[in-house]
């Protein structure tokens, strides 16, 4: 299958490629610029450069693949326009593909982001409200107060990924989770988790930490991507997560043991202080539990790396200084 792949150069992306060229698939990866086509043609991929705000661009790469798989963010729309240009942007990216796409068949695999049911879902900060497990089965979730910024933006856009599946496209969205662990993770939430303890002093988890929250390593990642680009039905939901949630006071307790730091509860009045937790605080008061039963019966999916506990011991994110 030719496969065109956006945010091929990213934490994602850069494993998701390998992933398909090593199951038979050819990539072409999207390039803004020189050092981005020379990461993809490292990987494996063919470079076509452009960029994703190049609706018609996309609608060409598209048109001319047999499927795409499609992890790009646009963080630069976000922090220039704020969450109604980045909604806006992820949109016409949609509509671009589904122009491209309509009545083929062909797959779209978008990456999306783990919620809880909105009807039961809480966080921490208002206890007794805690959800039961989200399913596949569950659509976008846009309600509730935890469903801030980029997350209330990117159901959004989930929902019109799976929508086009009325139009003849086989698409279905990948759900991650907050964690996407990796030897070559630099810029995700527990290189930032790691940096605000060693700049406190202390792991801080909220109220009692029993909040669930999900990983994934980002190898067991990619090849829920792959999977679904080669088998799974249309207007789907995917889980690549770790089975069972991880408390979050033990991935604090975990990270802790490593810096020798302690963790600590932080009552919620101190947690929204302003530059406590920084862009965390609304992250950390989650709780997200979810299922990934249907995803492993479905495509035959069966997570072959470390957990994130057992990742955390391997030491990667604790060089030696």
């Amino acid at each position: 299958m030719r496969v065109f792949v956006t945010g091929g150069s990213g934490h994602s992306g850069s494993h998701i490629i390998p992933e398909l060229i090593a199951g038979g698939h050819e990539v072409t990866g999207l390039a803004r610029s020189d050092a981005t086509a020379t990461a993809l043609s490292a990987l494996g991929a063919k470079v076509r450069r452009g960029d994703v705000e190049d609706v018609d661009g996309l609608k060409e790469a598209a048109a001319d693949s047999d499927g795409v798989v499609h992890v790009a963010f646009r963080r630069d729309v976000l922090l220039s326009g704020g969450l109604d240009a980045l909604s806006a942007a992820e949109l016409s990216a949609v509509l671009a593909y589904g122009e491209a796409l309509s009545g083929t068949g062909k797959p779209l695999v978008w990456a999306g982001s783990i919620g809880s049911p909105a009807n039961l879902g809480g966080s921490i900060a208002s206890p007794g409200n805690l959800g039961r497990p989200t399913t596949e089965e569950d659509p976008a979730l846009p309600g509730g107060d935890e469903y801030k910024g980029t997350l209330r933006v990117r159901n959004v856009v989930e929902t019109a990924v799976v929508g086009l599946a009325e139009r003849g496209v086989r698409s279905s969205v990948v759900r991650l989770p907050p964690i996407a662990h990796s030897t070559t993770d630099r810029d995700g939430f527990l290189p930032a988790l790691i940096a605000l303890a060693k700049e406190k002093g202390s792991v801080g988890y909220p109220g009692d930490g029993a909040n669930l929250w999900h990983a994934v390593h980002i190898r067991d990642a990619a090849s829920v991507f792959r999977l679904a680009l080669e088998k799974g039905p249309a207007g789907k939901y995917w889980h690549a997560i770790e089975d069972g949630g991880i408390p979050f006071r033990e991935i604090a307790e975990a990270v802790g043991s490593r810096l020798g730091l302690p963790a600590v509860s932080v009552p919620a009045d101190v947690l929204m202080l302003p530059g406590y937790f920084g862009p965390l605080a609304h992250l950390v008061t989650l709780d997200l539990p979810a299922s990934n039963l249907i995803t492993r019966r479905t495509l035959g999916w069966e997570p072959a790396q470390p957990g994130l506990l057992a990742d955390l011991d391997n030491g990667h994110y604790f060089p030696a200084s």
